[in-house]
């Protein structure tokens, strides 16, 4: 996993996160974490900081720093300690402030790619080029997408555009992954009821305008959820999952 004490996205489903890696680990699956934030520009997420934000957040995982920011030799690392890499879930990802879509800055645009696709295409890249290699070849890639894979909330063009992307990298890497036994799919989750999708239960705006408090799903159910796609053999492959609140303003959004 690679991901971060200060992302919005990360600290929106910690919780399932904690339960996703427990479960993975009680059917013999490691799990690392790797951070590699530039703790200049992010004092939050100094290694110090790291080892708090784990243990407060009982983390059952290595939460690890790479302080080159070199996510190759992050890789190389996880390889080092287990000899081998099985399963990747690119979960890291941040939100885009809710912005008129003429407002947006060149930087806010900028950033929010960077981090939503670029992270997840650079993570696929060296966890792929391991799987491809090691003997028996193949693994499995899981990309936390989101509903706004599929349909956009009101002022979050950066988000749903990064969003978008990750779906067109999930189907190539499933394309591209085939011939080396290497499986991707991807998981979209739609209100997990953590303390950063809060405010979706207390309102939110809508496409018409209109101010509504949305139903609310277990963080338990997705953790679930990514360990069902996690455990199936390599021969099986869920390409998309849709885990939502079942009564939450999706079908017909927008």
């Amino acid at each position: 996993l690679f991901i971060c004490n200060h992302c919005p996205f990360v600290i929106h489903i910690n919780e399932a996160l904690v339960s996703m890696a427990n479960n993975l680990l009680k059917k013999g699956i490691g799990v690392v974490a790797i951070s590699s934030n530039d703790v200049e520009t992010y004092p939050q997420d100094s290694p110090e900081k790291m080892q708090v934000h784990a243990k407060i957040t009982n983390y059952p995982f290595p939460y690890l720093y790479d302080e080159t920011q070199s996510v190759a030799k992050a890789f190389a690392e996880v390889k080092a300690k287990f000899n081998r890499l099985d399963l990747l879930f690119n979960n890291a990802g941040i939100a885009s402030p809710g912005s008129l879509l003429e407002e947006i800055t060149p930087e806010d645009w900028q950033r929010v790619i960077n981090i939503n696709i670029g992270g997840v295409f650079f993570c696929t890249q060296q966890a792929f080029a391991i799987m491809k290699d090691q003997n028996p070849q193949g693994g499995r890639i899981i990309n936390n997408g989101s509903i706004s894979a599929q349909v956009p909330r009101p002022n979050s063009a950066p988000y749903t555009a990064s969003k978008h992307a990750v779906t067109g990298l999930t189907r190539s890497t499933s394309l591209d992954g085939r011939k080396y036994n290497i499986a991707c799919g991807q998981i979209d989750i739609g209100n997990a009821e953590t303390k950063m999708a809060s405010a979706h239960g207390a309102g939110v705006v809508q496409a018409n305008g209109d101010v509504i408090s949305e139903p609310m799903l277990n963080p338990q159910i997705v953790a679930n959820a990514v360990v069902n796609m996690a455990n199936l053999p390599l021969e099986a492959n869920v390409q998309f999952m849709t885990v939502m609140a079942t009564k939450m303003p999706y079908i017909g959004r927008g």
